[in-house]
């Protein structure tokens, strides 16, 4: 059969019966995966995904062989809750991994039972949410000129639209956003946004009504939700997709991720990265500019630019002017910071002089 073709319980059936056919041959059972560090991510489709480098979890030892325990256990968890149609979040399949038996099979941490769905991603190729396993919610929102109707299992089909039937803290980004059906907009472009405060803001001040915008809260770091629904804007709708972030290494890393892929997730970089993401956020050259109040880089900051500069995602005579001169000035800034120019500033002269010059508006 074309594994293409397989349903998600028969790519649960072709791990457990590889196994299987191992212990029976006589052989250690093992499975293999590609290795998830910077070094194993190379370029494809303008999205950066794993390379040829793999690992194998084998059961060769006791911390092995109990590590494939619970692989195997988790397995059998995930195939039984899509057979009887039911779901669960990652936090709960820490918890009832406590009930399971033998006691090997049970996790230390969510940290390990997070790493061991994110392994079977890699082994069956089957994402989490099809999987029926949700995150925690992230609490991350959108807000603007869109139509969409969403289909949930409790609640049914209902059509919303973004500005009209919801209040400003806007409409809640769901788990997974292939769900959506995007009905109508006015969208001109999509600014994403890191911090709440930012995003409230803007929203105060009218800016996605005066736009056409729609405003998306990444809430810091991005879920994986966040990342699927900003690719299928721009899939699906065609807007330009724009970063609005604080002036710091990490903000650059949020940025990375959407336009890039993560190297967490980089096996889902079809589905979660943005080639066409541009970067609107606070830079090294912004500060200076602007005069805005800003902090010492701490030595984690420090450490962090130079390792963006090794970065092959990052590997662009643009960025490592950015990170060359926040090295040299050895300062960072806040979205925040531009309040210091008035509540207005924001978004009356800084962001309309930014989308001037990446000809986003007249």
């Amino acid at each position: 059969m074309n594994e293409d073709n397989l349903s998600v319980e028969q790519r649960f059936e072709n791990v457990a019966r590889n196994v299987i056919e191992q212990v029976q041959q006589g052989n250690i059972p093992e499975l293999e995966l590609p290795t998830r560090t910077k070094k194993n991510i190379v370029e494809k489709d303008d999205v950066w995904v794993y390379g040829d480098r793999v690992s194998t979890k084998s059961a060769d030892s006791e911390r092995t062989a109990k590590n494939l325990l619970k692989i195997a256990k988790t397995l059998e968890f995930l195939n039984k809750q899509k057979e009887e149609g039911r779901s669960s979040t990652l936090r709960e399949l820490y918890y009832l991994s406590e009930g399971w038996v033998p006691e090997q099979a049970q996790f230390e941490s969510q940290d390990q039972s997070n790493r061991v769905i994110e392994d079977l991603e890699l082994i069956t190729d089957v994402r989490r949410e099809d999987m029926n396993m949700r995150a925690e919610e992230s609490g991350a929102s959108l807000i603007g000129p869109l139509k969409l109707k969403e289909t949930t299992d409790t609640r049914g089909e209902r059509v919303i639209h973004c500005q009209d039937d919801i209040g400003e803290s806007g409409y809640t980004i769901p788990n997974d956003p292939d769900d959506l059906e995007f009905i109508d907009h006015d969208i001109e472009f999509v600014l994403e946004v890191e911090t709440g405060g930012m995003k409230d803001r803007l929203v105060e001040n009218g800016f996605d009504e005066e736009y056409n915008c729609l405003i998306v809260h990444l809430k810091g770091q991005p879920s994986r939700a966040t990342r699927r629904l900003t690719k299928r804007l721009y899939d699906d709708l065609g807007v330009p997709i724009l970063i609005f972030t604080d002036g710091d290494p990490w903000s650059y890393r949020i940025f990375g991720s959407i336009r890039y892929g993560s190297i967490k997730s980089a096996h889902l970089s079809k589905y979660l990265a943005t080639p066409s993401a541009q970067f609107l956020g606070i830079t090294p050259q912004d500060i200076e500019e602007y005069d805005l109040p800003s902090d010492d880089l701490s030595e984690s900051d420090i450490n962090a630019l130079e390792s963006l500069k090794e970065d092959d995602r990052f590997d662009t005579e643009r960025w490592h002017d950015v990170f060359d001169r926040q090295l040299e000035i050895g300062e960072k800034a806040e979205q925040q910071a531009l309040a210091s120019g008035g509540l207005d500033f924001v978004s009356e002269t800084y962001l309309p002089e930014k989308l001037r010059e990446l000809d986003i508006i007249d």
